[in-house]
């Protein structure tokens, strides 16, 4: 039993490292606390080269896209806690919704074709799973809570690439995921119900 553990270990240390990594950045961000960036940001390298040896090529320019997301939501949270003191959450209107679900779709053709022509797996799942993780992403750099239901959505999906490509421990990273999820939905929901009292 040990043996196969630290075999497993030794082989998967990577792997592992990402998980703990990212949930620990993501459950910092349903926080709403500065610090899910520098660990988030270790997090996106280390997938980076994880989905990169899977052949998941979508999945690692996505984390490339993640590298500058992150980077970006860092200073815009910093900004806004020096401004305003906290993180405030904001409800996404309508518009940029449908603007950002269009550019998610024609985001899924491109990389889907570039994808295929590269020979990876998965091609259009992959992609389309990449292409509307940036759009969560830019959401929840953005502070609006509607990150959290697409999170939700992609995350249930990612489920199924991951068993797929047997990166079993990413798979059951992303059920977390989906927990978290839907701890962070409530969380700044909460958040934003307090500051429309607030005022």
């Amino acid at each position: 039993m040990m043996s196969w553990l630290a075999r497993y270990i030794a082989e998967n240390w990577m792997e592992i490292a990402g998980v703990v990594t990212t949930l620990a950045g993501i459950w910092l961000t349903t926080r709403r606390t500065l610090w899910c960036w520098p660990v988030i940001l270790i997090s996106d390298v280390i997938y980076l080269v994880v989905f990169f040896r899977a052949q998941l090529f979508s999945d690692a320019l996505l984390q490339v896209f993640f590298l500058a997301f992150t980077l970006y939501g860092w200073y815009y949270w910093a900004r806004g806690v020096r401004e305003e003191g906290e993180v405030r959450v904001v409800k996404l209107g309508t518009r940029s919704m449908l603007i950002a679900v269009a550019a998610g779709a024609v985001g899924s053709v491109v990389l889907g074709e570039l994808a295929k022509q590269v020979h990876a797996a998965l091609p259009y799942l992959d992609a389309t799973l990449a292409s509307y993780s940036l759009v969560a992403s830019w959401w929840q750099a953005r502070k609006q809570i509607a990150n959290w239901w697409l999170w939700i959505v992609v995350d249930l999906v990612y489920i199924g690439e991951y068993a797929y490509k047997d990166l079993w421990l990413t798979g059951l990273l992303y059920g977390l995921l989906v927990g978290l999820a839907v701890l962070g939905l409530r969380d700044w929901s909460r958040a934003a119900r307090k500051t429309q009292t607030a005022f």
